[in-house]
Protein backbone atom coordinates (compact mmCIF):
# COMPACT_ATOMS: atom_id res chain seq x y z
CA UNK A 1 0.00 0.00 0.00
CA UNK A 2 1.64 3.54 -0.90
CA UNK A 3 1.40 6.27 1.57
CA UNK A 4 1.34 10.15 -0.08
CA UNK A 5 0.62 13.33 2.00
CA UNK A 6 -2.36 14.34 -0.02
CA UNK A 7 -4.18 12.68 -2.64
CA UNK A 8 -6.22 15.21 -4.92
CA UNK A 9 -9.49 13.36 -6.72
CA UNK A 10 -10.23 15.40 -9.30
CA UNK A 11 -8.34 17.79 -12.08
CA UNK A 12 -10.14 20.48 -12.01
CA UNK A 13 -9.60 24.08 -11.39
CA UNK A 14 -10.35 23.53 -7.33
CA UNK A 15 -8.13 20.54 -7.29
CA UNK A 16 -5.53 21.41 -9.50
CA UNK A 17 -5.35 24.87 -7.63
CA UNK A 18 -4.98 22.48 -4.27
CA UNK A 19 -2.25 20.79 -6.43
CA UNK A 20 -0.18 24.03 -6.92
CA UNK A 21 -0.18 25.64 -3.80
CA UNK A 22 1.02 22.18 -1.73
CA UNK A 23 3.70 21.41 -4.71
CA UNK A 24 5.28 24.53 -4.28
CA UNK A 25 5.61 24.54 -0.79
CA UNK A 26 7.22 20.97 -1.25
CA UNK A 27 4.31 18.75 -0.03
CA UNK A 28 3.94 15.21 -1.79
CA UNK A 29 1.00 15.44 -3.97
CA UNK A 30 -0.42 13.06 -6.06
CA UNK A 31 -3.51 14.17 -8.04
CA UNK A 32 -6.48 11.23 -9.58
CA UNK A 33 -8.63 12.13 -12.65
CA UNK A 34 -10.89 9.93 -13.87
CA UNK A 35 -10.53 11.35 -17.78
CA UNK A 36 -8.60 10.74 -20.15
CA UNK A 37 -6.78 13.99 -19.10
CA UNK A 38 -7.18 16.93 -17.04
CA UNK A 39 -10.42 19.02 -18.73
CA UNK A 40 -11.37 15.68 -20.85
CA UNK A 41 -14.92 15.27 -18.58
CA UNK A 42 -15.04 18.90 -17.00
CA UNK A 43 -17.83 21.15 -18.52
CA UNK A 44 -18.50 25.16 -18.17
CA UNK A 45 -19.65 27.98 -19.86
CA UNK A 46 -16.52 28.90 -20.77
CA UNK A 47 -15.79 32.35 -18.79
CA UNK A 48 -13.00 33.17 -16.03
CA UNK A 49 -13.16 36.12 -13.96
CA UNK A 50 -9.41 36.88 -13.26
CA UNK A 51 -9.65 39.38 -10.41
CA UNK A 52 -11.07 37.10 -7.50
CA UNK A 53 -8.04 35.01 -8.24
CA UNK A 54 -5.20 36.92 -8.09
CA UNK A 55 -4.69 37.53 -4.50
CA UNK A 56 -4.60 33.53 -3.78
CA UNK A 57 -2.67 32.75 -6.88
CA UNK A 58 -0.99 35.45 -7.73
CA UNK A 59 1.22 35.38 -11.50
CA UNK A 60 -0.45 32.14 -11.92
CA UNK A 61 -2.70 33.14 -14.34
CA UNK A 62 -0.50 35.78 -16.43
CA UNK A 63 -0.04 33.00 -18.84
CA UNK A 64 -2.28 30.82 -18.84
CA UNK A 65 -3.91 29.66 -22.37
CA UNK A 66 -7.02 32.02 -22.35
CA UNK A 67 -9.01 32.20 -25.48
CA UNK A 68 -10.59 36.23 -25.36
CA UNK A 69 -9.91 38.83 -23.10
CA UNK A 70 -14.15 40.06 -22.98
CA UNK A 71 -14.62 43.72 -23.12
CA UNK A 72 -18.19 43.48 -24.45
CA UNK A 73 -20.75 42.00 -22.36
CA UNK A 74 -24.56 41.48 -23.67
CA UNK A 75 -27.84 40.77 -22.05
CA UNK A 76 -30.64 39.82 -24.17
CA UNK A 77 -34.30 39.03 -22.81
CA UNK A 78 -36.08 36.95 -25.40
CA UNK A 79 -39.82 37.49 -25.84
CA UNK A 80 -41.84 34.83 -27.79
CA UNK A 81 -40.99 36.23 -30.66
CA UNK A 82 -38.59 39.59 -30.47
CA UNK A 83 -35.93 40.33 -27.76
CA UNK A 84 -34.10 43.80 -26.28
CA UNK A 85 -30.35 43.71 -26.06
CA UNK A 86 -28.22 45.94 -23.74
CA UNK A 87 -24.70 46.17 -24.47
CA UNK A 88 -22.03 47.10 -21.87
CA UNK A 89 -18.68 47.90 -23.62
CA UNK A 90 -15.29 49.40 -22.56
CA UNK A 91 -15.21 50.64 -18.81
CA UNK A 92 -13.32 48.34 -16.40
CA UNK A 93 -13.93 45.51 -18.95
CA UNK A 94 -10.99 47.11 -20.91
CA UNK A 95 -8.58 47.52 -17.62
CA UNK A 96 -5.05 46.16 -17.55
CA UNK A 97 -4.81 43.63 -15.85
CA UNK A 98 -7.84 42.19 -17.54
CA UNK A 99 -11.34 41.72 -15.78
CA UNK A 100 -12.16 38.52 -17.08
CA UNK A 101 -11.46 36.03 -20.20
CA UNK A 102 -13.40 33.21 -21.85
CA UNK A 103 -11.25 29.59 -21.78
CA UNK A 104 -12.31 25.74 -23.12
CA UNK A 105 -11.25 23.46 -20.13
CA UNK A 106 -9.64 21.15 -22.17
CA UNK A 107 -7.05 23.56 -23.14
CA UNK A 108 -7.31 25.02 -19.48
CA UNK A 109 -7.11 22.01 -17.39
CA UNK A 110 -4.37 20.54 -18.85
CA UNK A 111 -2.42 23.34 -18.91
CA UNK A 112 -3.08 23.78 -14.96
CA UNK A 113 -2.43 20.00 -14.61
CA UNK A 114 0.97 21.39 -16.28
CA UNK A 115 1.35 23.69 -13.41
CA UNK A 116 1.17 21.36 -10.74
CA UNK A 117 3.53 18.61 -12.45
CA UNK A 118 6.27 21.54 -13.08
CA UNK A 119 6.15 22.23 -9.16
CA UNK A 120 6.24 18.67 -8.42
CA UNK A 121 2.46 16.94 -8.22
CA UNK A 122 2.60 13.48 -9.77
CA UNK A 123 -1.03 14.09 -11.96
CA UNK A 124 -2.20 10.65 -12.83
CA UNK A 125 -5.26 10.84 -15.60
CA UNK A 126 -7.44 7.79 -16.26
CA UNK A 127 -7.65 6.94 -12.70
CA UNK A 128 -11.12 6.24 -11.06
CA UNK A 129 -11.57 6.48 -7.52
CA UNK A 130 -14.13 3.34 -6.26
CA UNK A 131 -14.52 4.16 -2.38
CA UNK A 132 -12.77 6.11 0.64
CA UNK A 133 -9.89 4.11 2.98
CA UNK A 134 -11.43 4.84 6.53
CA UNK A 135 -8.99 4.40 10.01
CA UNK A 136 -10.53 4.89 13.13
CA UNK A 137 -13.22 6.56 12.34
CA UNK A 138 -11.07 9.16 9.84
CA UNK A 139 -10.31 9.46 6.02
CA UNK A 140 -7.02 7.72 5.47
CA UNK A 141 -6.84 7.67 1.59
CA UNK A 142 -8.43 5.96 -1.07
CA UNK A 143 -9.16 3.11 -3.20
CA UNK A 144 -9.97 1.80 -6.43
CA UNK A 145 -10.17 -1.27 -8.67
CA UNK A 146 -6.37 -2.13 -7.88
CA UNK A 147 -4.72 -0.10 -5.60
CA UNK A 148 -4.94 1.45 -2.39
CA UNK A 149 -3.08 4.84 -1.43
CA UNK A 150 -3.28 6.01 1.82
CA UNK A 151 -3.17 9.32 2.50
CA UNK A 152 -2.72 12.37 5.74
CA UNK A 153 -5.02 14.36 3.65
CA UNK A 154 -7.67 13.79 0.57
CA UNK A 155 -8.82 16.31 -0.93
CA UNK A 156 -12.80 15.85 -2.58
CA UNK A 157 -12.60 17.73 -5.71
CA UNK A 158 -14.89 15.77 -8.20
CA UNK A 159 -17.54 17.57 -8.91
CA UNK A 160 -21.04 18.24 -8.17
CA UNK A 161 -21.89 14.95 -7.41
CA UNK A 162 -18.97 13.94 -5.26
CA UNK A 163 -18.98 10.51 -4.97
CA UNK A 164 -15.65 11.05 -2.28
CA UNK A 165 -17.19 13.24 -0.24
CA UNK A 166 -20.61 11.28 0.19
CA UNK A 167 -18.21 8.26 1.10
CA UNK A 168 -17.14 9.98 3.80
CA UNK A 169 -20.55 11.09 5.27
CA UNK A 170 -20.05 14.93 4.41
CA UNK A 171 -22.97 15.18 2.32
CA UNK A 172 -25.73 13.15 1.81
CA UNK A 173 -27.74 12.46 -2.04
CA UNK A 174 -27.84 15.65 -4.06
CA UNK A 175 -31.33 17.65 -3.74
CA UNK A 176 -32.53 18.40 -7.32
CA UNK A 177 -33.85 21.42 -6.26
CA UNK A 178 -30.07 22.85 -5.72
CA UNK A 179 -29.04 21.67 -9.04
CA UNK A 180 -29.29 23.31 -12.58
CA UNK A 181 -28.99 21.28 -16.21
CA UNK A 182 -26.17 23.24 -18.05
CA UNK A 183 -26.26 21.57 -22.31
CA UNK A 184 -23.59 23.19 -24.09
CA UNK A 185 -22.22 23.05 -28.17
CA UNK A 186 -18.74 24.46 -29.36
CA UNK A 187 -19.34 25.51 -32.44
CA UNK A 188 -16.47 26.44 -34.69
CA UNK A 189 -15.55 29.64 -37.10
CA UNK A 190 -13.08 31.20 -38.53
CA UNK A 191 -11.44 33.71 -36.36
CA UNK A 192 -11.80 36.76 -38.39
CA UNK A 193 -15.45 35.78 -38.71
CA UNK A 194 -15.77 35.92 -35.19
CA UNK A 195 -14.13 39.28 -34.45
CA UNK A 196 -16.28 40.61 -37.49
CA UNK A 197 -19.57 39.42 -36.51
CA UNK A 198 -19.31 40.46 -32.81
CA UNK A 199 -17.21 43.77 -33.27
CA UNK A 200 -13.82 42.54 -32.13
CA UNK A 201 -10.26 43.34 -32.30
CA UNK A 202 -7.64 41.19 -31.82
CA UNK A 203 -7.88 38.86 -28.54
CA UNK A 204 -10.75 40.83 -27.82
CA UNK A 205 -14.13 38.89 -26.68
CA UNK A 206 -17.55 38.95 -26.15
CA UNK A 207 -20.07 36.94 -23.93
CA UNK A 208 -24.19 37.81 -23.63
CA UNK A 209 -26.34 35.92 -21.52
CA UNK A 210 -30.05 35.78 -22.74
CA UNK A 211 -33.23 35.14 -20.95
CA UNK A 212 -36.51 34.80 -21.33
CA UNK A 213 -39.10 32.48 -23.40
CA UNK A 214 -35.92 29.97 -24.03
CA UNK A 215 -36.67 28.44 -21.08
CA UNK A 216 -40.12 27.88 -21.58
CA UNK A 217 -40.94 29.34 -18.19
CA UNK A 218 -38.52 27.35 -16.05
CA UNK A 219 -35.77 28.71 -14.11
CA UNK A 220 -32.86 29.13 -16.29
CA UNK A 221 -30.99 31.17 -19.27
CA UNK A 222 -28.83 31.22 -21.87
CA UNK A 223 -25.32 32.22 -22.80
CA UNK A 224 -22.63 32.70 -26.00
CA UNK A 225 -18.82 33.03 -25.34
CA UNK A 226 -16.55 34.22 -27.94
CA UNK A 227 -13.47 31.72 -28.14
CA UNK A 228 -10.29 32.35 -30.61
CA UNK A 229 -12.15 29.73 -33.17
CA UNK A 230 -15.06 28.85 -31.77
CA UNK A 231 -18.25 30.07 -29.90
CA UNK A 232 -19.17 28.52 -26.78
CA UNK A 233 -23.20 28.21 -26.55
CA UNK A 234 -25.61 26.99 -24.46
CA UNK A 235 -28.60 26.88 -22.24
CA UNK A 236 -28.74 26.55 -18.15
CA UNK A 237 -32.03 24.83 -16.94
CA UNK A 238 -33.25 24.22 -13.06
CA UNK A 239 -32.96 20.73 -12.33
CA UNK A 240 -36.47 21.06 -10.21
CA UNK A 241 -38.05 22.29 -13.24
CA UNK A 242 -37.42 20.28 -15.91
CA UNK A 243 -38.53 17.19 -13.56
CA UNK A 244 -41.52 18.97 -12.82
CA UNK A 245 -42.47 20.48 -15.94
CA UNK A 246 -45.39 19.42 -17.81
CA UNK A 247 -45.74 17.82 -20.72
CA UNK A 248 -41.92 16.96 -19.87
CA UNK A 249 -39.70 18.76 -22.57
CA UNK A 250 -36.39 17.61 -23.45
CA UNK A 251 -32.89 20.25 -22.43
CA UNK A 252 -31.82 19.13 -26.01
CA UNK A 253 -35.02 20.39 -27.92
CA UNK A 254 -34.96 23.35 -26.16
CA UNK A 255 -31.63 23.83 -27.12
CA UNK A 256 -32.29 23.47 -30.73
CA UNK A 257 -35.08 25.69 -30.47
CA UNK A 258 -32.63 28.47 -28.76
CA UNK A 259 -30.08 28.10 -31.87
CA UNK A 260 -32.78 28.62 -34.37
CA UNK A 261 -33.86 32.03 -32.59
CA UNK A 262 -32.88 34.43 -35.73
CA UNK A 263 -31.24 36.29 -33.06
CA UNK A 264 -29.15 33.53 -31.99
CA UNK A 265 -28.84 32.27 -35.50
CA UNK A 266 -27.25 34.66 -37.25
CA UNK A 267 -25.04 34.54 -34.57
CA UNK A 268 -23.38 31.04 -35.10
CA UNK A 269 -24.14 31.01 -38.78
CA UNK A 270 -21.69 28.95 -41.08
CA UNK A 271 -20.22 27.48 -37.82
CA UNK A 272 -19.65 24.01 -37.34
CA UNK A 273 -20.09 22.13 -34.18
CA UNK A 274 -17.66 20.47 -32.87
CA UNK A 275 -18.49 19.31 -29.17
CA UNK A 276 -22.00 18.62 -27.39
CA UNK A 277 -21.57 18.15 -23.59
CA UNK A 278 -24.63 18.18 -20.58
CA UNK A 279 -23.12 19.10 -16.98
CA UNK A 280 -24.97 19.10 -13.61
CA UNK A 281 -24.15 22.95 -11.22
CA UNK A 282 -24.61 23.56 -7.58
CA UNK A 283 -27.40 26.29 -7.38
CA UNK A 284 -28.09 25.70 -3.98
CA UNK A 285 -26.05 28.52 -2.15
CA UNK A 286 -24.79 28.62 0.95
CA UNK A 287 -27.60 26.66 1.96
CA UNK A 288 -26.50 23.62 -0.38
CA UNK A 289 -22.69 23.25 0.87
CA UNK A 290 -21.74 20.11 2.58
CA UNK A 291 -19.53 19.93 5.62
CA UNK A 292 -16.02 21.34 4.19
CA UNK A 293 -13.88 19.35 6.21
CA UNK A 294 -13.52 16.47 7.85
CA UNK A 295 -10.88 14.20 10.10
CA UNK A 296 -8.50 13.50 6.92
CA UNK A 297 -10.40 15.50 4.32
CA UNK A 298 -11.46 18.82 2.88
CA UNK A 299 -14.17 19.73 0.05
CA UNK A 300 -13.59 22.10 -2.97
CA UNK A 301 -15.17 23.79 -6.00
CA UNK A 302 -17.91 22.18 -7.22
CA UNK A 303 -18.33 19.30 -4.93
CA UNK A 304 -18.54 21.59 -2.09
CA UNK A 305 -21.47 23.75 -3.64
CA UNK A 306 -19.13 26.82 -4.88
CA UNK A 307 -20.81 28.11 -8.05
CA UNK A 308 -22.76 31.65 -7.78
CA UNK A 309 -25.53 32.73 -9.92
CA UNK A 310 -25.85 36.13 -9.53
CA UNK A 311 -28.70 36.84 -12.45
CA UNK A 312 -26.89 39.20 -14.89
CA UNK A 313 -23.20 36.84 -14.18
CA UNK A 314 -22.43 33.51 -13.61
CA UNK A 315 -19.16 32.18 -11.79
CA UNK A 316 -17.82 28.63 -10.96
CA UNK A 317 -13.88 28.63 -12.28
CA UNK A 318 -13.12 31.78 -9.62
CA UNK A 319 -14.61 30.17 -6.78
CA UNK A 320 -13.01 26.60 -7.88
CA UNK A 321 -9.47 28.02 -8.03
CA UNK A 322 -9.62 30.17 -4.52
CA UNK A 323 -11.74 27.42 -2.39
CA UNK A 324 -8.62 24.75 -3.75
CA UNK A 325 -5.82 27.55 -2.79
CA UNK A 326 -7.23 28.02 0.39
CA UNK A 327 -7.84 24.16 1.30
CA UNK A 328 -4.07 23.86 -0.02
CA UNK A 329 -3.30 26.73 2.93
CA UNK A 330 -4.91 24.78 5.51
CA UNK A 331 -3.43 21.40 5.05
CA UNK A 332 -0.16 23.14 4.97
CA UNK A 333 -0.64 24.78 8.57
CA UNK A 334 -2.33 21.16 9.61
CA UNK A 335 1.17 19.56 8.18
CA UNK A 336 3.20 21.41 10.20
CA UNK A 337 1.62 21.03 13.09
CA UNK A 338 1.35 17.18 12.28
CA UNK A 339 -2.57 17.55 12.69
CA UNK A 340 -4.72 16.22 10.14
CA UNK A 341 -8.13 16.35 11.72
CA UNK A 342 -11.26 18.39 11.57
CA UNK A 343 -10.17 20.71 14.21
CA UNK A 344 -6.60 20.83 12.42
CA UNK A 345 -7.90 21.88 9.01
CA UNK A 346 -10.67 23.90 10.16
CA UNK A 347 -9.08 27.27 9.29
CA UNK A 348 -9.66 26.11 5.53
CA UNK A 349 -13.68 26.96 6.49
CA UNK A 350 -12.95 29.88 8.36
CA UNK A 351 -10.81 31.30 5.27
CA UNK A 352 -12.91 30.86 2.75
CA UNK A 353 -16.15 32.39 4.44
CA UNK A 354 -13.92 35.44 5.34
CA UNK A 355 -13.27 35.41 1.41
CA UNK A 356 -14.83 37.92 -0.80
CA UNK A 357 -15.87 35.08 -3.47
CA UNK A 358 -18.11 33.69 -0.48
CA UNK A 359 -19.07 36.84 1.13
CA UNK A 360 -20.40 37.32 -2.63
CA UNK A 361 -22.07 33.89 -2.43
CA UNK A 362 -23.74 34.49 0.48
CA UNK A 363 -25.37 38.12 -0.75
CA UNK A 364 -26.72 36.50 -3.57
CA UNK A 365 -27.63 33.33 -2.27
CA UNK A 366 -31.57 34.38 -2.86
CA UNK A 367 -31.13 34.45 -6.82
CA UNK A 368 -32.48 31.19 -7.84
CA UNK A 369 -35.70 31.26 -5.43
CA UNK A 370 -36.29 35.05 -6.93
CA UNK A 371 -35.19 33.42 -10.35
CA UNK A 372 -37.89 30.54 -9.77
CA UNK A 373 -40.76 33.12 -10.72
CA UNK A 374 -42.16 31.92 -14.18
CA UNK A 375 -43.29 35.42 -15.49
CA UNK A 376 -39.52 36.48 -15.34
CA UNK A 377 -39.32 34.22 -18.32
CA UNK A 378 -42.54 34.71 -19.68
CA UNK A 379 -44.52 38.14 -18.99
CA UNK A 380 -41.55 40.58 -18.39
CA UNK A 381 -39.26 40.29 -21.55
CA UNK A 382 -42.60 40.56 -23.37
CA UNK A 383 -43.68 43.52 -21.95
CA UNK A 384 -39.73 45.35 -22.05
CA UNK A 385 -39.71 43.96 -25.80
CA UNK A 386 -43.14 45.18 -26.10
CA UNK A 387 -42.25 49.09 -24.73
CA UNK A 388 -39.20 49.39 -27.39
CA UNK A 389 -41.07 48.44 -30.06
CA UNK A 390 -43.86 50.55 -28.78
CA UNK A 391 -41.48 53.53 -28.73
CA UNK A 392 -39.14 52.73 -31.54
CA UNK A 393 -42.34 51.87 -34.52
CA UNK A 394 -43.74 54.24 -37.07
CA UNK A 395 -47.18 53.69 -38.27
CA UNK A 396 -49.57 55.58 -40.26
CA UNK A 397 -51.27 56.89 -36.87
CA UNK A 398 -50.16 60.43 -34.78
CA UNK A 399 -47.43 58.42 -32.39
CA UNK A 400 -48.40 59.27 -28.44
CA UNK A 401 -45.67 61.19 -26.11
CA UNK A 402 -42.81 58.54 -25.11
CA UNK A 403 -43.36 59.19 -21.50
CA UNK A 404 -47.25 58.41 -22.70
CA UNK A 405 -46.32 55.29 -23.80
CA UNK A 406 -43.93 54.50 -20.40
CA UNK A 407 -46.38 55.41 -18.17
CA UNK A 408 -49.01 53.27 -19.75
CA UNK A 409 -47.01 50.51 -19.49
CA UNK A 410 -45.82 50.73 -15.87
CA UNK A 411 -49.52 51.14 -15.08
CA UNK A 412 -50.52 48.30 -16.60
CA UNK A 413 -47.97 46.57 -14.24
CA UNK A 414 -49.00 48.46 -11.23
CA UNK A 415 -50.99 44.68 -9.90
CA UNK A 416 -50.41 43.67 -6.31
CA UNK A 417 -48.34 40.31 -8.11
CA UNK A 418 -45.98 42.67 -10.18
CA UNK A 419 -45.62 44.65 -7.09
CA UNK A 420 -44.81 41.57 -5.05
CA UNK A 421 -42.22 40.51 -7.46
CA UNK A 422 -40.30 44.09 -7.48
CA UNK A 423 -40.42 43.71 -3.23
CA UNK A 424 -38.99 40.24 -3.63
CA UNK A 425 -36.15 41.91 -5.82
CA UNK A 426 -35.03 43.72 -2.76
CA UNK A 427 -33.16 39.99 -1.69
CA UNK A 428 -31.31 40.26 -4.89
Amino acid sequence: MEKVEVVVVGGGPAGLAAAIVLAEAGAEVLVVERGDYSGAKNVTGGRLYLEPVRPYLPGLLDDAPCERLVVKERLTMMAADSSLTIELDGGRLRADPPHSATVLRATFDQWLAEQAAERGALVIPGYKVDDVLMADGRVAGIRSADAEIQADVVVAADGVLSFVAEKAGLRGRLDPGRTALGVKEVIELPEQVIRDRFGLAGDQGATQLFFGSITAGMFGGGFLYTNRRSLSLGLVIGTHALMEKSPPVAPHDLMEAFKQRPEVEALIAGGQPVEYSAHSIPEGGPAGMPRLVTDGMVVVGDAAGLALNQGVTVRGMDLALVSGALAARAILAAREKRDFSAAGLASYGEELRGSAVYRDFATFRHVPEVLSNPRLFEEYPQVAAGLFEEIMSVGAEPKPKMSTTVLRTLGRLARPRYLGDLWKLRKI
